[in-house]
């Protein structure tokens, strides 16, 4: 199964379940009702249009009888999303050391067109070394056996490949400069990342900048964040907000458009690439 298809499971199933929700909206119908229509709660309702879990053709089927949507055409074109929703991703393989919520996100990271986020504790995922993803696994998870830690570790190697697929999304990262001096896996460790980090943003798809200690209070004072757009025109842009024991996924337009005013200014505010390169290879020479 190519990784593509794996991924677009994932935007199917939140493109599919925003579809029923604005089928059922536009007819006045609650969850409540339509959980019924399916012998299932309103819970269940809420998460099919989410996109948070898989589904079953007969629901739909019955549901978008509910709806009022009889066209045969329809139907079918709905029907067929269910089938492309439900293929499982190469991600359920690590499912013993994914979380549900992040499972998630790893779909959408992969069918993504451009990623854009800001970072502080550590180096995004994307662009860790194994040794440094292993380090921050490890003091992450400080309970975690060996095979667990490896199994992380592979798991963040693998969401790498997407950078030199034939599908590679754009991918813009700004770096808070404290990401850079706090030293995880000791100074090996951070040197070999430090050199990773100048090699892998010189790639045409990555652009990479360092909010420096300098500039001071800056726009990213909420935190960690990271923006998601896709190429098909139906599915908003979504804003993932991860936490200790879940994420938050945000595609209301308004909310959305705030983090974007976000990182518009963290970028403008930031060293550009190029001298973000200059204080990694500086950092790299004191280190």
């Amino acid at each position: 199964m190519a990784a593509g298809e794996s991924s677009g499971s994932v935007v199917r199933r939140i493109l599919l379940g925003s579809q029923l929700r604005r089928l059922r909206e536009a007819r006045g119908i609650t969850r409540e009702a339509a959980g019924y229509s399916i012998r299932a709660s309103e819970s269940k309702i809420s998460r099919m249009e989410l996109g948070r879990v898989s589904f079953k053709a007969r629901d739909i089927e019955d549901l978008l009888t509910l709806y009022g949507v009889t066209d045969d055409a329809e139907r079918a074109a709905l029907l067929g999303l269910v089938r492309e929703a439900n293929v499982a991703g190469w991600w359920h393989s690590y499912g013993d050391v994914l979380p549900g919520w992040f499972q998630t996100y790893v779909g959408l990271e992969g069918a993504a067109s451009h990623i854009g986020c800001y970072e502080v504790q550590f180096v995004h995922g994307l662009l860790q070394t194994e040794g440094y993803a292993h380090a921050v696994v490890t003091r992450g998870q400080p309970q975690a056996c060996t095979e667990e830690v490896e199994r992380r570790v592979a798991l963040r190697l693998e969401r790498q490949k997407l950078l030199v697929s034939e599908r590679a999304p754009a991918v813009h990262v700004v770096l808070d400069e404290a990401a850079l001096h706090r030293p995880y896996g000791g100074r090996g460790v951070m040197s070999a990342q430090l050199r990773h980090l100048i090699t892998v943003s010189e790639h045409r798809q990555v652009t990479l900048q360092v909010m420096p200690f300098a500039f001071g209070g800056h726009a990213g004072e909420s935190g960690a964040f990271t923006r998601l757009r896709f190429p098909e025109s139906d599915l908003p842009d979504i804003v993932y907000l991860e936490q200790l024991t879940s994420a938050l996924y945000l595609d209301k337009r308004d909310e959305v458009s705030q983090y974007e005013r976000v990182l518009e200014r963290l970028s403008a505010d930031s060293l550009s690439p190029e001298k973000s390169r200059d204080l990694l290879r500086g950092l790299l020479h004191d280190a």
